[in-house]
């Protein structure tokens, strides 16, 4: 096998000797996924599922600054004020489809999130057979600040953080560094920079019957251990409260100042979204599987992008005018109707995921 381009270059196909390897390849965009890229990965994995050559799956990002920067939401807010319904629904149904097959894929998936892996670039690498991360690795689920929830099976992995880490990480959007995603359960090993090349080399000249953590294993380097860890003690007691305003009730009276600075950012974020995004990661603890995970976030995607307004306001204030003043409906927290979370979580999207 030889490197091969999609279309429009946006994703390359290579690899040779068993190993296929994917490349999401926009780097000025840090990589940022749209349906082209979504479509060619889909179309590359389903032919290497049925090839015998093909044992092991290699994915990772061109440039760098990152893995990938999260989906294109320049492009999701183009297609929600245009009205385009049909394109958000198979944007979502495809990227989904996409994260759920990596995630069952009968050949192992190796996601490399060096740099900068967020949103939609945790639901390619976090659900991923081999997680690697490395020393400039940045993870993040930041979609509240858009006025947003997390998606791409997002829930799943925070719902399964430590203590209430999970709560934590996605109503601040936090960024977790590589030991900080070790111990969250976004990743399974850190391996530095220095030694992806050989690890590469490594994965293409591997000889039986070593397996592809073996090999991982020869490049990985504990990393200090997480400051979660020692956070733990705030975030615990305060992320177990009944609702955003009781949490943010606790935060203030910590003694800790980042218990202080959190309560703020809370107070300040998107009302709706911090409130859904609070009960859709507690509703994922009692869910049996990402697939069911996904369809929970499913309907929550398509109530923000076609009933409320703070999606595209969201995006409109951090990315299309980057004015970083969003003007959230409602407001404020106290304004929030008693049933809106309730009315997300019970919203069925047509037609229905799976």
């Amino acid at each position: 096998m030889h490197a091969q381009r999609s279309a429009d270059d946006s994703v390359l196909v290579g690899g040779r000797r068993g190993l296929g390897h994917l490349t999401l390849n926009k780097p000025r965009a840090i990589n940022a996924l749209d349906l082209e890229m979504i479509r060619a990965l889909n179309v590359t994995l389903d032919r290497w599922e049925r090839d015998t050559d093909v044992d092991v799956i290699l994915l990772d990002g061109a440039g760098d600054r990152g893995f990938c920067a999260g989906g294109d939401v320049r492009a999701l807010h183009e297609m929600v004020t245009a009205g385009r319904v049909d394109e958000v629904h198979a944007f979502f149904r495809e990227e989904y489809a996409l994260d759920h097959r990596i995630a069952t894929s009968r050949k192992p998936v190796i996601a490399i999130a060096d740099g900068v892996c967020m949103g939609g670039g945790i639901g390619l690498a976090g659900h991923a057979a081999i997680r690697i991360v490395t020393e400039r690795s940045r993870l993040a689920m930041p979609e509240t600040r858009i006025g947003f929830t997390p998606d791409v099976g997002g829930s799943w992995l925070l719902a399964r953080a430590p203590g209430r880490l999970g709560e934590y990480l996605a109503l601040t959007g936090g960024t977790m560094d590589a030991a900080d995603a070790l111990y969250a359960g976004f990743a399974d090993h850190m391996v530095p920079t220095a030694h992806l090349e050989a690890l590469y080399e490594a994965l293409e000249n591997r000889a039986d019957p070593s397996s592809p953590t073996e090999l991982v294993l020869l490049f990985d380097e504990s990393p200090e251990p997480s400051r979660l860890i020692a956070a733990r003690e705030w975030i615990d007691d305060a992320f177990a409260a009944a609702d955003v305003p009781a949490i943010i009730d606790r935060l203030r009276a910590r003694p800790e100042p980042e218990a202080s600075e959190t309560a703020d950012l809370l107070a300040a974020s998107a009302p709706t979204a911090v409130a859904v995004t609070l009960e859709a990661v507690r509703r994922a603890r009692e869910l049996p599987s990402l697939r069911a995970a996904l369809a929970q976030e499913y309907g929550l995607v398509l109530w923000f992008a076609f009933t409320q307004p703070d999606l595209v306001e969201g995006i409109r204030a951090q990315v299309v005018d980057k004015d970083r003043t969003p003007r959230w409906t409602p407001a404020r927290l106290e304004e929030l109707p008693s049933g809106r979370v309730a009315e997300a979580l019970a919203y069925e999207p047509e037609p229905a995921l799976w």
